[in-house]
């Protein structure tokens, strides 16, 4: 008789969970382990407070598992014995604590000890009693889960966390209250932090560091009532009459799902030791206890958010480790019948008619279906659950075939009616044409672009069923029930989405419960809901169906889910965007092989033929029929059986049935008996063996965690540990299976796939056969996967041994014993403090870099959160401790993105403040380089000056932003600092930033602000003007305003830095911008004040003279137009607009009200300044704006020749000027000379003590102004960047978005085609250029005298050739900088590297004449190449290396793979040479094919996937493929991994001269054929049909690339392209060739260019020319 497995259905499940605790609680989906809706846990969802799901959903949902009460179950006895302790509360926590000794010795388990240094000491707690386990009866018995100790030990140890107390939704609440706050287990890390510091901490740390290993695992110690921190907390033990609850954290995804769906979230080697670490922590702790797990498998290996492994042991309740309480174990289980255990229970009804197995063993199952035994419906069922679907779980449901359009009733002797399985639902909705559409046009090619079953399908299909919150959140958030379709052929033809099982099993989900929603109608052919599911189930298991379903598990399960199959069935998924994010559902495929037809189809069309002949027919044919069907039968069998072979992963075991174990050795088998029976009598004298030190502290804790330099042990010390590991055999056989099942995890977690299936578990077992998987395991998993899953399980090695062994390298214990603490449920503060404390004291340093690497990522999420004062103290401490122990490589992807996040956070954040100071920026732009530092920090710094910054945050920006720049220098720093800042003019531009412009001008001198600062003010002063007059929208206009107040400011902060002829002539001596702003009677009247103030200051500045030269005779008009005017004195200002400026521009001055307060403003002043006699000379209406100020005012001059004495006093008392500090109280410059942050070296004598004004040398220069003009003329083509121009030249003004953070993307790069500076850098040709990544400095490989190769150094500051090398005996054609350690790799057929500093060679490379396609000598004259027509017509290949081309030893180009640090060098026959230039070494060669080649070619370009991208967090990733283009015009794309040529093809009709790779998926080049061409190599292979850019006249030699932007070379000119629009219908784009001009006479360029390289920071491109020029253009 079968037995039924007590589970419910999830119907019942729910009511019994809501009843349990309350229909508030939100009931996600079931949980089940079969294929079938049947379960016994749940995840719910705990509303918060409001009432509402929490915006994080996944930190409050748990899962509720519910173990059904019996009297022999201790657990269940142990709960209602705590419980029933107190009678007044109804709820507790078991929790670790210290208590008296004596409260220990009654708790215990077994015999007492008063051994002091074992305090391990456990407290029961119900509400605030301690239980008093004497009056339970099994206190002091051992459990009949534990050989060894009582439930009072075994319990509290294995759920020290547990709230214990009767289900109810308080209780409830109150757990996962506790939970999300995260201070259940503070007091161990807090104790912990303590003993770092060498404080006294109580034991909580110490016991805790037992638990993990220190000093080293124990297998036999008293439990205390601490967690360990690899086991699962049980959050709640809540009875009921019937059940208990257990509580459990749920986690974002398990073992199983990452093997599944996502298998590069294991990254390395490493990363899987340390995942078994884990477990095996785990496993020693229960053995310990003397509990076994008995159910190890992947989904019970629960992962956190950090992939932190927690070991699920819930399962099989606290399972038992005696043999004999499973025994038969596994035969119960396959007679087990699947039924739910509530009574009268309608889906006993529904599933009458099927097997329902708990177990899914597909390899039986499909045998079943495919002989005809198990239905359709119950195999799609197994094959869904294997896939990770699941019932109910709307984001991943289980699916099944539409099989019929719901037209006509079902009749399998009609066509009509019935879909074509052979093509996904996707596809027939869709149309092919469509689909083909979607895949050639999309950026990454695709068919389908969501699941085959969605959300939104599985909502609307159960919309009548499912609450209304659920429909608002997942289909609209407004109720519309019309909207729904209203039956099942409307439905049909609504949904591109495939079935849900329920519409072929539940009649229900037809009937509404929702207002307004009818029931869904079933079709005409049906008379009710009952008869329709029994139809529809009908036409699933039909012949017709039976015949196509495996096309449809093929698209939907099997191998047409990639490859070229999907492609061919236009089911090519979109990927999801990040592989290595670990996820808990996907899309898995099951099958790599078509998947057979169903042989019950084939026995029914024999029997009907049969019937449709006559008696005497039927014997004649009999015998031939019965041949044929043995044939046929014979050919399916096999091609059945190696499918199902193959497919045998599917059927994953990890248990060792000890039934069907080979008889033991009876002396074997007792030895290992007497050994458990002496390890359970004496526990405490093994306890003592291993007692903890007295005397633990930091230095102790250090000397465990140090790595030693030799790393891990080797594999011979491996193989002595396998022999010896006999003698630290696991105790019983139960432990000895939990080794077996961790030696299949193990080798599941290096395969990918399962060890063992059914079929090789038993082989295994009778003949010992081991799989031949076991091959490809590494070497050293090999030797240890073996010792676990020896057949004589007294042989395996015990948990604590594996531990132990050579096979764990010291960087995981080290990284473990570090990384442990942090995973225990505490809040992020204590977290922080011990990981801050222990990494100060030296921890990260002990470990080593890469253990210190692998810590890192559980570490830097706990700065990102919003942090105290004195956690933002030890977050900065802990990230300058992983800045002196990780790589330059670590510190871009580990650090860099969370001090990237840190510097996004709005308002005040203290740990920002300390990142922007001190020395830690230097520290990073020394690990990144400044190029990283400029696309990543650079922008966030600016940011942090802009749209409403916190004061102290925008303090050390500015002084940061000053630091930087005389690093960065002039062209970078207008571009990336000047110009940001300017476009945050009027947008939130805080007065440090306006601060940042004035002192750049201070520090990069006089030159500096006439030439770039003063013409960019100008130009956006008269924009903002010009908007003014217009009749722009409101927030145009405010934004003009604003934006002219910080211009006005910067210019005022300017004008003080500047000598007053200067002044005078770049302010006043054509148009005043001060002026022209205050004859502007529309603008609003703030601006017009600070306009005037601005003018003052400046007048005031240049003097009484040259105000009366330049200034007077401007004023004119203005004081015109104010003598005639008739606004009144005290106006509103209602003639401007209503424009709320903020009050902190004019802080400091008094308020004028209109514009005729303007006459009190200046009229005073300047009569003050120049004289009553000049200003009424110079003002014809000054009688009249003399009687208004007398009238309104009671103003008049008095010609004592003081000042007048009036209110104007109070007006020009105060201005705004940023000398003064009215800009913030905050001093970056104090900042600079007290040497916080960068400090600022002496520039041109400019720099000051106080505001980096020259005072004393402005006077001196007053003094004396006609030396003044002439040093100031003389000192233009001396200074730094002196060829620099202003981008205001090419700068259209502020017509921009104005937002900050950003790079080329936000700030368009408009090239003018102009030549800035030219000079000749070689004698002959330069033949190749390289641009090192700081943008200062180039180096130029050509021609020198005597036609020898040079390579010269030009610093690009002053244009000056600062080294070179000339050890070239030929002419240079390639160079290379090989990263930032300095040195370069030049080639002129043999590869020289060199030191850029000394220009001393380090090493030679060349390749042996043996490599030769064809032998030449190296000096030999110019050849003509029949076979190249194109190479004859360009001048780039005159001479040098080119005339010997095919001259196989010899190189002809370079790159560098940053990533891998290697140089790839192409040659002469076509090969690729790979060279570690850092170690002098060459490596591997690769010979590329070439049999479709009637002659040979060189390699004459190389690139790597994405080398020409423009890294978004600074860091390049390895590459994954090698291009190589040919002088034949041919293309090779080689696998970087293997070496393989993954595609060759034609590219090209001439010589390839350049290769680029701006994305990972994009290929450009460029060839003598006139044309550049763009490949996407994600669309087929070779590549399809290219996007060609055509309008060259001259063959391209060259090209370079920043973004989407390529400039490309042909002759002596330049093309400007873009990536951006390379898929134009016909894939063709024109490209507007443009001759090079001189900036200052316009005249043209007539070099022919060889060389092209792009400054994209600076905004500048470099070119070569055949006659050795170097010009750098704009």
């Amino acid at each position: 008789m079968e037995q039924e497995e007590q589970q419910s259905c999830f119907e019942c499940l729910k009511r019994r969970i809501i009843s349990d605790f309350s229909d508030k609680l939100i009931f996600s989906y079931a949980l089940s382990d079969s294929a079938f809706p049947f379960a016994s846990s749940a995840v719910v969802q705990v509303p918060n407070s409001n009432g509402n799901p929490s915006t994080s959903a996944s930190a409050s949902q748990f899962v509720l598992v519910q173990l059904p009460s019996h009297k022999h179950n201790c657990l269940i006895e142990y709960i209602n014995e705590s419980v029933l302790q107190d009678n007044e509360e109804s709820d507790g926590y078991v929790n670790g604590g210290n208590q008296d000794q004596e409260k220990v010795n009654d708790l215990t388990a077994g015999p007492a000890t008063s051994d002091s240094s074992i305090d391990q000491s456990p407290c029961l707690q119900n509400g605030d009693k301690i239980a008093n386990v004497n009056q339970t009866g099994f206190g002091s018995s051992t459990c009949a889960h534990s050989s060894r100790f009582g439930c009072v030990r075994t319990i509290p140890a294995l759920a020290p966390t547990a709230h214990i107390g009767n289900s109810s939704y308080p209780n409830l609440q109150k757990i996962a209250s506790d939970f999300l706050s995260g201070s259940l287990e503070d007091h161990v890390l807090r104790s912990l932090s303590l003993l770092i510091e060498g404080k006294a901490s109580g034991r909580d740390g110490v016991n805790f560091l037992r638990l993990i290993g220190l000093p080293s695992f124990e297998e036999s110690g008293i439990p205390g009532c601490l967690r360990h921190p690899n086991i699962i907390p049980v959050l709640g033990l809540l009875k009921t009459s019937e059940h208990v609850n257990l509580v459990l954290p749920k986690t974002p995804c398990t073992l199983e799902g990452i093997l599944h769906y996502c298998p590069k979230a294991l990254k390395s080697e490493w990363h899987i030791r340390f995942l078994a670490y884990q477990l095996l922590s785990a496993l020693v702790y229960l053995h310990g206890l003397g509990v076994s797990h008995g159910n190890i498998h992947p989904s019970n290996v629960m992962l956190t958010n950090s992939c932190w492994s927690w070991l699920r042991i819930c399962d099989k309740p606290i399972s038992g480790s005696n043999v004999n309480s499973r025994k038969g174990e596994s035969d119960t289980t396959a007679t087990a019948r699947l039924c739910c255990c509530t009574d009268r229970c309608f889906s006993q009804v529904l599933y009458a008619d099927l097997k329902l197995s708990p177990s899914v063993e597909w390899h039986s199952q499909f045998d079943q279906w495919w002989k005809g035994e198990l239905s359709n419906f119950e195999y799609l069922l197994v094959l869904n659950r294997l896939a990770g679907r699941r019932w109910g779980d709307h984001t991943f449901h289980t699916v099944m075939p539409w099989v019929v359009d719901f037209s006509t009733k079902p009749d399998e002797n009609s066509d009509s009616g019935w879909r074509d399985l052979s093509k996904s639902k996707w596809r027939l909705a869709k149309g092919d044409e469509q689909l083909d559409f979607t895949f050639s046009t999309s950026e990454i090619p695709h068919h389908v672009s969501d699941e085959c079953l969605s959300e939104l399908a599985v909502c609307s299909y159960k919309a009548r069923r499912l609450p209304l919150s659920v429909l608002r959140l997942a289909v609209r958030s407004v109720y519309e029930p019309n909207e729904y379709p209203s039956n099942m052929q409307r439905l049909y033809q609504w949904t591109p989405d495939e079935c849900i099982p329920e519409f072929y099993c539940d009649p229900q989900i037809f009937y509404s419960l929702q207002p307004g929603m009818s029931d869904l109608a079933v079709p005409p052919w049906a008379g009710s809901a009952e008869e329709f599911i029994k139809l529809h189930r009908d036409a699933l298991e039909s012949e017709r169906v039976s015949r196509q379903i495996h096309h449809w598990i093929d698209i939907t399960f099997g191998y047409k889910m990639s490859g070229q199959a999907a492609v061919s069935a236009k089911n090519v998924m979109l990927p999801s965007s990040d592989t290595a994010m670990p996820r808990s559902v996907g899309r898995r495929q099951l099958f790599t092989r078509p998947h057979p037809v169903r042989r019950v189809v084939f026995r029914k069309k024999h029997d009907s033929a049969n019937t449709s002949m006559n008696q005497s027919q039927l014997n004649v044919a009999e015998n031939d029929i019965s041949l044929l069907s043995e044939t046929v039968h014979l050919q399916q069998l096999e091609e059945v059986t190696a499918f199902a072979e193959h497919a045998g992963y599917l059927s994953p075991c990890y248990y060792y049935n000890p039934e069907k174990f080979a008889q033991d050795v009876p002396s074997v088998k007792e030895l290992a008996r007497e050994t458990f029976e002496k390890s359970i009598c004496k526990p405490l004298e093994m306890s003592r063996n291993h007692r903890m030190p007295c005397d633990i502290n930091l230095s102790y804790l250090l000397e465990h965690i140090e790595v030693e330099g030799k790393g891990s042990l080797g594999y011979q010390e491996l193989l002595l540990w396998r022999q010896k590991s006999s003698c630290s055999r696991a105790l019983s056989e139960d432990f000895a299976k939990d080794i077996f099942s961790v030696g299949c995890v193990l080798a599941e977690l290096h395969l990918k796939r399962p060890l063992f299936n059914s079929t090789s578990l038993a082989s295994y077992i009778q003949s010992g056969i081991s799989p031949g998987s076991m091959q490809e395991l590494p070497p050293h998993t090999k030797v240890l996967v073996e010792a676990c899953i020896q057949k004589d399980w007294a042989r395996r090695p015990s948990a604590k041994s594996i531990l132990e062994s050579p096979y764990f390298p010291a960087t995981v214990k080290s990284a473990y014993l570090f990384i442990a603490p942090l995973q225990l449920l505490a809040n992020d503060g204590p977290r922080l403090q011990y990981a801050a404390n222990f990494a100060k004291q030296g921890a990260l340093k002990a470990m080593g870099t890469l253990a210190a690497e692998m810590c890192a990522p559980y570490c830097l999420p706990l700065v990102v959160s919003p942090l105290s004062d004195i956690e933002a103290e030890w977050a900065y401490v802990m990230l300058k401790e992983f800045l002196k122990c990780l790589t330059p490589k670590a510190v871009k992807d580990l650090i860099l993105p969370a001090i990237q996040k840190i510097l996004q956070t709005t308002g005040y954040s203290h740990l920002k403040v300390s990142l922007l100071q001190g020395s830690f920026m230097q520290e990073i732009w020394n690990f990144i380089g400044k190029q990283a530092y400029l696309e990543t920090v650079h922008p966030l710094v600016i940011s942090n000056l802009c749209i409403a910054p916190h004061r102290s945050s925008a303090a050390v920006a500015s002084v940061l932003l000053i630091g930087t720049s005389e690093e960065l220098g002039v062209p970078i720093t207008v571009n990336q600092t000047i110009l940001p800042l300017i476009y945050c003019f009027g947008k939130g531009l805080c007065p440090d930033g306006i601060d940042v412009l004035v002192r750049l001008g201070g520090l990069f001198g006089e030159t500096f602000i006439i030439r770039q600062l003063l013409p960019l003010l100008k130009q956006v002063a008269r924009s903002c003007v010009n908007v003014s007059n217009t009749t722009k929208p409101e927030p145009i206009q405010s934004w003009s305003a604003l934006a002219l107040l910080d211009c006005l400011t910067t210019l005022d902060g300017l004008v003080a830095l500047l000598p007053r002829e200067v002044v005078a002539k770049e302010l006043f001596e054509d148009r005043s911008l001060h002026v022209m702003v205050l004859t502007q009677t529309n603008l609003e009247i703030s601006v017009v004040q600070v306009a005037a103030n601005a003018l003052i200051a400046a007048c005031q500045r240049i003097g009484p003279d040259l105000t009366a030269l330049h200034v007077l005779p401007q004023l004119k008009e203005l004081f015109d137009e104010l003598a005639f005017s008739q606004e009144a004195p005290a106006g509103s200002g209602s003639f401007g607009r209503n424009l709320k400026i903020s009050r902190s521009k004019v802080d400091g001055e008094a308020q004028i009200g209109s514009r005729m307060d303007l006459v009190l403003l200046l009229y005073p002043y300047f009569a003050s300044l120049l004289g009553t006699e000049k200003l009424r000379k110079g003002c014809a209406t000054w009688l009249l704006l003399e009687q208004y100020l007398l009238r309104y005012h009671n103003w008049k001059w008095e010609c004592t020749g003081d000042s007048p004495r009036s209110g104007a006093e109070n007006i020009t008392a105060k201005r705004p000027s940023l000398n003064k500090g009215s800009t913030s109280d905050y001093n970056p410059a104090k900042l600079l000379l007290n040497g916080v942050g960068w400090s600022i070296p002496q520039s041109q004598g400019i720099k000051g003590a106080k505001n980096l004004m020259p005072q004393k040398r402005f006077d001196g220069i007053h003094q004396r102004p006609v030396e003044g003009h002439a040093a100031t003329s003389n000192l233009l083509k001396s200074e730094p960047w002196f060829w620099f121009p202003s981008p205001a030249a090419s700068w259209d003004g502020p017509d921009f978005l104005g937002r900050v953070g950003s790079l080329k993307e936000e700030f368009p790069w408009k090239i003018r085609a102009s030549v800035i500076y030219s000079i000749r850098a070689h004698h002959g040709a330069l033949r190749s250029l390289s641009v090192s990544q700081d943008e200062c400095t180039v180096f130029t490989a050509g021609t020198g005298p005597g036609f020898k190769g040079t390579v010269q150094k030009w610093e690009l500051s002053r244009i000056n050739c600062v080294s070179g090398y000339y050890g070239h005996e030929e002419v240079v054609n390639d160079i290379c900088a090989l990263s930032s350690s300095g040195r370069i790799a030049s080639s002129d057929g043999t590869i020289h590297v060199w030191n850029s500093i000394t220009g001393k060679v380090v090493s030679v490379f060349s390749e042996p004449s043996i490599y030769s396609a064809h032998i030449s000598s190296p000096s030999s004259q110019s050849k003509t190449n029949d076979h190249h027509p194109s190479m004859l017509n360009s001048n780039t290949l005159s001479s040098g290396l080119w005339t010997s081309a095919f001259d196989g030893s010899l190189y002809t180009c370079m790159h560098y793979l940053e990533s891998l640090e290697r140089l790839v060098v192409g040659t002469g026959n076509g090969s690729l040479r790979f060279i570690d230039a850092s170690q002098g070494q060459k490596l591997h060669l690769w010979r590329g094919e070439s049999a479709d080649l009637s002659f040979p070619s060189l390699v004459s370009a190389i690139c790597s996937c994405g080398s020409d991208k423009t890294p978004v967090d600074g860091a390049h990733a390895p590459p994954s493929w090698v291009a190589a283009g040919l002088s034949s015009g041919h293309c090779r794309l080689f696998d970087l991994r293997s070496g393989n040529v993954i595609a060759s093809w034609r590219a090209h009709d001439g010589y390839v001269t350049k290769l680029a790779a701006p994305e990972d998926y994009l290929l450009v080049s460029s060839s003598l054929d006139k044309t550049l061409r763009v490949w996407d190599l994600r669309r087929s292979w070779p590549p399809p049909q290219p996007s060609v850019l055509r309008g060259h006249t001259d063959g391209v030699s060259g090209f370079s690339i920043w973004g989407q932007d390529i400039i490309s070379i042909s002759r002596n000119k330049i093309g400007l392209s873009t990536l951006s629009r390379f898929t134009e219908e016909d894939g063709q784009q024109r490209i507007t060739p443009q001759k090079l001009y001189a900036a200052d006479n316009g005249t043209k360029n007539v070099s022919v260019l060889s060389s092209i390289s792009i400054l994209p920071f600076s905004r500048l491109f470099v070119v070569g020319t055949e006659d050795g020029y170097l010009r750098i253009c704009c």
